[in-house]
């Protein structure tokens, strides 16, 4: 785990691609997409549908090693709304245990809501919300381009990608911005990677992660490193 600072506040990024912080007790995950192998072995493409353990077991393990009492997550937490339905006896009683044992809160995304308005969340427990104020920094699924106040947020699955000595390195990372606003005050966003054992994930600087974090005066990439974070400049302002 490697100590982060950002919007005023100290988190810790964990190596499982969480994001802790302390003031809060609170963990952050972004885009869990629970029973996403179960979603695609009923359209024909069968993979082991032990993901949403997988997930949900990484989850309890960074609560030990963190002490939270508080976990919420940035949307698309089940990769579609039936989702919960198709939860096997043993990584439901897991998740019903989670949501007991913590305060649980579920900020919904664009995967999460049904055709009919329904959300597989509101069958797990916790308490369900489109976005959440804590601190003075907004949570929510997907940036808001345009957002000056401080934001966490996922929905990109962002990758760093790089080429060194002629191998290629692609790893979950972070995607942080930092802006002065027009009234002299300075904002940062930040994307989180996402945390499902089954999320693939976008290059870091594609140009709609660019896009979404504006307006921005210089945008990075940060992961876990050796026990330090390391830092990867993705776009600079001209100005």
């Amino acid at each position: 785990m490697v100590p982060l600072s950002f919007a005023g506040e100290e988190f810790v990024l964990t190596e499982g691609r969480a994001l802790y912080w302390p003031r809060e007790r609170a963990l952050l995950v972004a885009d869990l997409h629970l029973e996403k192998g179960s979603f695609f072995a009923g359209h024909g493409q069968p993979i082991p549908p032990y993901d949403s353990r997988e997930t949900l077991e990484r989850i309890a393990i960074a609560i030990r090693e963190t002490d939270a009492r508080r976990v919420i997550t940035l949307g698309d937490n089940f990769h579609d709304s039936q989702g919960a339905t198709r939860l096997e006896p043993h990584a439901c009683g897991m998740l019903e245990a989670l949501t007991r044992a913590v305060d649980w809160v579920w900020i919904t995304g664009n995967h999460d809501i049904g055709k009919d308005g329904s959300l597989a969340e509101a069958r797990c427990g916790g308490t369900l919300v489109e976005e959440l104020e804590v601190a003075g920094i907004i949570l929510r699924h997907h940036a808001r381009r345009g957002e000056t106040r401080p934001e966490m947020s996922g929905h990109f699955h962002p990758r760093l990608q790089l080429t060194v000595q002629r191998r290629r390195i692609v790893r979950p990372c972070a995607v942080i911005s930092a802006n002065e606003n027009a009234d002299g005050t300075r904002s940062g966003r930040m994307i989180l990677p996402a945390f499902g054992a089954y999320t693939a994930g976008m290059n870091a600087a594609d140009p709609a992660i660019l896009k979404a974090m504006q307006p921005a005066q210089a945008i990075d990439a940060v992961v876990p490193a050796k026990g330090r974070l390391a830092t990867f400049p993705l776009w600079r302002s001209a100005a």
